[in-house]
């Protein structure tokens, strides 16, 4: 496994936990809770994504779970709002959705109708970037309500699955990652 970051990192990387086959067979998990679990870790990894947030972010855009852990404290140390998108029937009022491929299977993420605005600019955070399809779903459900999306953060990026290059088609190639993985 081949790791690129700047000095500090490994330590990050030394806190995320590989799973086999969960949650299906074939899949190796990162599991991120140890990272949390350490004090110095996951303030060094809120650091890292917020020190690569694009300037004046209105709102950050947090997915279920992770990106939630993730993206509310980045949003608070930007001085931005947080906006959470869920999975069906967490959200109490109207949404939109957006239905997108897993490695595993498929999903769907929803958001309020209201959470934005077109003059907001928008920061997703999530925790793993792996085939690409939560961001790809949450970028289409910032799109649709007219605000601009001016980047994506992500704590670990599975470079060797190639999300970059499918996101990129999609018209998002704003996309940094504190740490990323070229080898599977």
């Amino acid at each position: 496994m081949s790791v690129t970051g700047s000095a500090g990192l490994d330590t990050l990387l030394g806190l995320i936990s590989d799973v086999p086959d969960f949650p299906s067979p074939g899949v190796v998990f990162k599991d991120i809770t140890p990272l949390l679990a350490d004090p110095k870790g996951f303030r060094l990894a809120v650091d890292g994504l917020t020190a690569l947030a694009p300037a004046e972010v209105d709102m950050v855009v947090g997915m279920e779970a992770r990106g939630f852990i993730m993206g509310a404290p980045v949003a608070a140390q930007l001085g931005a709002g947080f906006v959470p998108v869920r999975k069906p029937g967490k959200l109490p009022r109207p949404t939109l959705s957006a239905t997108f491929a897993l490695e595993y299977g498929t999903d769907e993420l929803m958001m309020h109708r209201d959470a934005l605005t077109p003059d907001m600019r928008v920061l997703i955070v999530d925790d793993v970037l792996a085939t690409g399809g939560t961001v790809s779903a949450t970028a289409e459900l910032v799109r649709s309500l007219g605000a601009e999306l001016v980047g994506v953060v992500v704590l670990l990026e599975l470079g060797f699955l190639g999300a970059r290059t499918r996101l990129a088609e999609e018209g998002l190639d704003r996309i940094d990652s504190l740490l990323t993985v070229e080898e599977g």
